[in-house]
């Protein structure tokens, strides 16, 4: 994997997190999101119990808080959404602060910030504590199909060098008198976009090709440890069949 695909969001570490099987964490993500999306909005003591959770095995895998605050800023255009809405809705009105807000707004609003974060939380921890590469085997292990793991394994190799080529062809174009700022050069940037897809393009083939040639079979090559055991499975997916248990009760008493 190149620098920019490996170290983006993947942080080298021992922690229990860090040795467990890759798919035993696709499906114990898989499954964390799906209760937190299934969870009712007004079961407020369950989102707490997520974020209770998730905190911990955060802290288990020794993932900074400042590294996933600045990725969490990512889902601002949502919490812009979410704090719209009370405004925006009809409905019955509640006074808070000295504004009269929308009960069903604050709801709606609550529901996106709340499983949204959440959401992506998980995600930031499974791919904090997963290398692209153990990501792909999980999903092989999973019976992904082999032409999606393919695709995706290129894209994560490549996604390095397609930015360094749109660098180098942006400083192609400075150096020429081209100044990307302005408005009326958007044609001359529409056409730079379309020639770093054609590049890219014939990159993937002549790559796809050499790989063809050297008995490439469609699957990445297995590592010789053995595959985990039930005792692994248990322990891997017992945060998901925690939050399982929250969603189940809170379904149970809405």
């Amino acid at each position: 994997m190149s620098s920019v695909s490996e170290n983006a969001l993947h942080l080298p570490g021992d922690s229990p997190l860090h040795r467990l099987a890759p798919q035993i964490k696709l499906v114990a993500a898989f499954g964390t999101v799906l209760c937190v999306v299934a969870t009712p909005r007004t079961a407020f003591w369950a989102f707490g119990g997520f974020a209770l959770l998730l905190g911990v095995l955060a802290g288990t895998a020794r993932i900074p808080p400042g590294w996933l605050a600045r990725r969490l800023l990512i889902e601002l255009p949502f919490v812009a959404l979410a704090l719209v809405l009370p405004f925006a809705l009809g409905g019955e009105r509640a006074e808070v602060a000295g504004l009269a807000l929308s009960v069903p707004g604050l709801l709606a609003g609550w529901n996106i910030l709340a499983k949204g974060t959440l959401g992506l939380f998980t995600s930031l921890t499974l791919a904090a504590t997963t290398s692209p590469r153990e990501l792909l085997l999980g999903m092989q292990r999973l019976r992904t199909p082999s032409t999606l793991i393919m695709i995706s394994s290129l894209m994560l190799r490549y996604v390095g060098v397609a930015v360094g080529e749109a660098g180098r062809m942006r400083l192609a174009r400075i150096s020429r008198g081209d100044d990307p700022r302005f408005l009326w050069q958007a044609n001359a940037t529409a056409r730079s976009v379309g020639t770093l897809f054609l590049r890219c393009y014939e990159r993937g083939e002549r790559v796809h090709l050499a790989m063809v040639a050297r008995g490439w079979s469609g699957e990445l090559p297995e590592p010789g440890r053995g595959r985990p055991g039930a005792r692994d499975w248990l322990l891997g997916l017992s945060p998901a069949l925690v939050t399982a248990a929250i969603a189940g009760v809170a379904l149970w008493t809405r």
